[in-house]
C-alpha cells in the first residue's frame, strides 16, 4: 500500500522518476480518478497529474475532491505537490523554488469540503471545521527544505501563496493588492487541494516553482507558454528535489495533520 503521493502541477505530467509504473483508475463518490503507481528506492509512490497528462483541465475545473479522496482510498498518508507560480517578491526570481508555508484563498466557485452534512455523497455525513492555521505539514516541509539544501538549489524556506480562480492571469491592480496583503507568490491550484487533504488527515506540502514575475512587475505580457518552457527546463531539478525529499520523510507521522478531525466535528 503506497503511503506517499506526488501531485504534479503545470509542466509535471509524467512520473519519469518512478520504476515499474502501472496505471490505476480509482472510483470515488466524486468521480473516477486516473493515477499511476510506481516504485522509487523500494518505496511505492502514487503519481497524479493535476491537470491531466496533456494539461487539458484548467485549474477551476480540476476535480480536487475526487483527486484527494482517491489518494486517501489508496492508503496515501503523505502528499508532495508541485505548483507553477508567479512571483510578487523581487527576491523570488524565475527558476527559484519556494517551500510554501502559508496560503490565502481568493477562489470563488470551487467545492471546498468533504463534509456537507446530510448532503455528503459518502458515509461521512457530518460537518467538520478543521484547524488550518498552518496549512502545510511541517514534517514534509522539513523534508523538502533538507533536499533543496543538499542539492544546492536556489530555494526559499518560506513563502505565502495567494490562490486565484483563474484561468486568466491577474490584473496589475490585483497583484498590487496581493502584495499589500503579504503574498509572495500567486497561483491557481493550492485551494482547495491543501484544505481537502487536511480534512482527510493527510499530510500535504507543496514546492512552488517561480516561472515569471507577476502582472505589472516584469513589463512583459504573461503567457502560459513561458510557464511550460521554464517548467521543462526545471524538470530534472524538480525530480531530484522530490526524490531527495522522499528519503527524508519519517516512516511514522508525529505532526498534527493526522489528528485534524479531533475536536473538529463537535461530537
Amino acid at each position: 500500500m503506497p503511503r506517499i503521493a506526488i501531485i504534479g502541477g503545470s509542466g509535471v505530467y509524467d512520473p519519469e522518476i518512478l520504476e515499474n509504473v502501472r496505471e490505476l483508475f480509482v472510483g470515488t463518490p466524486y468521480g473516477d480518478v486516473r493515477v499511476k503507481v510506481g516504485e522509487y528506492d523500494g518505496e511505492e509512490i502514487v503519481f497524479l497529474a493535476r491537470h491531466g497528462e496533456k494539461h487539458n483541465t484548467p485549474p477551476h475545473r480540476v476535480n480536487y475532491r475526487a483527486n484527494i479522496w482517491a489518494l486517501h482510498e489508496l492508503g496515501v498518508e503523505r502528499i508532495l505537490s508541485t505548483s507553477a507560480v508567479g512571483s510578487l517578491n523581487e527576491a523570488m526570481k524565475p527558476g527559484d523554488f519556494v517551500i510554501l508555508d502559508q496560503l490565502m484563498d481568493f477562489t470563488k466557485t470551487r467545492h471546498y469540503t468533504f463534509y456537507d452534512g446530510e448532503e455528503s455523497p459518502h458515509d461521512r455525513k457530518f460537518v467538520a471545521h478543521v484547524d488550518f492555521t498552518d496549512p502545510y505539514c511541517p514534517e514534509l516541509r522539513k523534508a523538502l527544505i533538507t533536499s533543496a539544501k543538499e542539492l544546492g538549489f536556489n530555494y526559499h524556506p518560506t513563502g505565502t501563496y495567494a490562490c486565484m480562480e483563474g484561468p486568466r492571469f491577474e490584473t496589475r491592480a490585483e497583484i498590487r493588492a496581493l502584495k499589500i496583503l503579504g503574498a509572495d507568490v500567486v497561483g491557481m491550484t493550492q485551494c482547495p487541494e491543501a484544505a481537502l487533504a487536511r480534512e482527510l488527515e493527510m499530510c500535504y506540502a507543496s514546492v512552488a516553482i517561480v516561472t515569471n514575475f507577476a502582472a505589472g512587475m516584469s513589463g512583459e505580457k504573461l503567457t502560459h507558454r513561458e510557464v511550460v518552457e521554464l517548467m521543462e527546463k526545471k524538470s530534472e531539478e524538480i525530480k531530484y528535489l522530490l526524490m531527495g525529499a522522499i528519503k527524508h520523510i519519517p516512516k511514522e507521522r508525529h505532526c498534527a495533520c493526522k489528528d485534524a478531525l479531533k475536536g473538529a466535528t463537535g461530537e
